[in-house]
């Protein structure tokens, strides 16, 4: 019996007006893999997570997701972190008004019920349940990293893609999200990581793919021994 892989990228080019970022990206992540996207600023690592969640214009190419084309993907089964963006100091959401916003979407515009739990749930996860009733823009940039984790984690997604989660935290949050990152993975998800460095993320993934002027580079499985 063959097993459907988590994401199936195929010729994969973006193009924003005259400007192709991607050219010819092929890429396959089979279900349960802890990848990184490697490479340097400006080099595609991040357009291309943005191309599988439809945020950057695909111009050529096919992906599939969970064996489904992405027209018709199952997109509760994903969950997308995206780059964070400091919160404005007048937005008062909670912590828990963030996460719980993860269930909403362009098609559903209330809270079913049972989504209050799930968020706390989620909450508990990243390890901040105790700041539910939290102003979300009067956390640190970790504790809000996490935050947006378990807004992504809400649905409970198959796949989890992160873009540059490390990026702006401290050490101590790292580590933090390293202990998240662990714990999903034991759960058997999909997890697909954007880093500029490998940090406290290093022994936890099963593969490095390197992308540079639009092209991945290099494409590198982990034995036990290097993790």
């Amino acid at each position: 019996m063959q097993t459907v892989s988590a994401l199936t990228a195929e010729n994969i080019h973006v193009t924003y007006g005259a400007n192709t970022v991607l050219h010819g990206v092929d890429l396959q992540v089979p279900t349960g893999q802890c990848l990184a996207i490697m490479g340097q600023n400006g080099s595609g690592k991040s357009t291309f997570v943005k191309a599988i969640v439809g945020a950057a214009p695909v111009s050529a190419g096919t992906f599939q997701i969970l064996g489904q084309p992405q027209e018709n993907a199952p997109w509760d089964k994903l969950g997308y972190v995206p780059q964070r963006v400091s919160a404005p100091a007048g937005v008062s959401s909670t912590a828990l008004e963030v996460v719980r916003s993860g269930t909403l979407g362009p098609r559903r515009w209330w809270y079913r019920p049972g989504t209050k739990g799930a968020a706390l749930k989620a909450l508990d996860v990243v390890g901040l349940a105790h700041r539910k009733d939290q102003a979300f823009h009067l956390l640190s940039g970790g504790q809000q990293q996490r935050i947006l984790i378990a807004r992504a984690l809400v649905r409970d997604p198959q796949i989890l893609i992160m873009d540059e989660p490390l990026s702006g935290i401290d050490h101590h949050s790292a580590r933090e999200l390293a202990r998240v990152v662990k714990h999903l993975k034991s759960q058997g998800r999909t997890i697909i990581i954007v880093l500029h460095e490998l940090g406290p993320m290093e022994p936890l993934l099963d593969r490095i793919v390197t992308v540079a002027n639009g092209h991945i580079e290099t494409d590198r499985k982990l034995q036990a021994g290097e993790k």
